[in-house]
């Protein structure tokens, strides 16, 4: 200040607008805030982030989603009973393409689980897409849904030099093809190994974690 006084009302004026800064003119901003540094609004709860599919095929609408503990495949070569035919039921004539296999951590020859996907767009396995094994049962199986669609269900067994198979299989013609699904626990009993081995998993734990594959299966129009 150069000493000069200041005018009495001034000081009080000062003091009204510091305890009334909701008073002040339109336009006048804070002078220790910039336009552009104004409080971010509260934060919402963040939306979940797309889960990627580990499959998908257009032409059948169909696609996986991940699934703990089990890792994806592109083929279905493993060493056991199991063949790599498109469905675990097919006869030596049966044409398809195996398309993906989602399989449970510590698979191997000793018990593996696996969830399988196939097709066949011959015009032989659309027609009979529908059909049952006469091993199967129920008898002529029974409908099952898998995200909401309807498939033909039913369930077989296989044993051979030691060695086993136990299939839940899902049957359905999807875009002129027949799509099949198969949750698929195989392999040796652990006693037959000299010295004998250890199962990696429990053939319980393991339909549990087929079932919640299952429900992993996402089908689309």
């Amino acid at each position: 200040m150069d000493g000069r006084k200041l005018p009495k009302c001034i000081p009080l004026c000062l003091a009204l607008l510091a305890l009334c800064g909701c008073n002040r003119p339109p336009g006048v901003e804070d002078a220790t805030m910039d336009k552009g540094d104004a409080a971010p609004a509260p934060a919402s709860a963040s939306a979940p982030a797309a889960t990627v599919p580990v499959f998908q095929d257009p032409r059948l609408g169909i696609e996986m989603q991940p699934v703990a503990d089990m890792q994806p495949r592109a083929d279905f070569r493993r060493d056991y009973l199991a063949a790599d035919a498109w469905k675990a039921d097919a006869g030596p004539d049966s044409r398809g393409t195996p398309l993906f296999a989602l399989v449970l951590d510590g698979s191997n020859e000793v018990t593996t689980a696996e969830l399988r996907i196939g097709s066949s767009d011959t015009a032989a396995a659309v027609a009979g897409c529908a059909e049952v094994p006469d091993y199967a049962r129920p008898a002529g199986g029974d409908m099952a849904e898998v995200d909401g669609v309807p498939f033909r269900h039913f369930v077989f067994s296989d044993a051979a030099m030691s060695h086993y198979m136990e299939v839940e299989a899902y049957r359905a013609v999807r875009g002129d093809r027949c799509l099949a699904i198969d949750l698929l626990l195989a392999g040796t009993p652990p006693e037959v190994y000299d010295p004998p081995r250890q199962a990696p998993f429990d053939d319980a734990a393991a339909r549990a974690k087929l079932r919640e594959a299952l429900a992993a299966v996402r089908l689309r129009d």
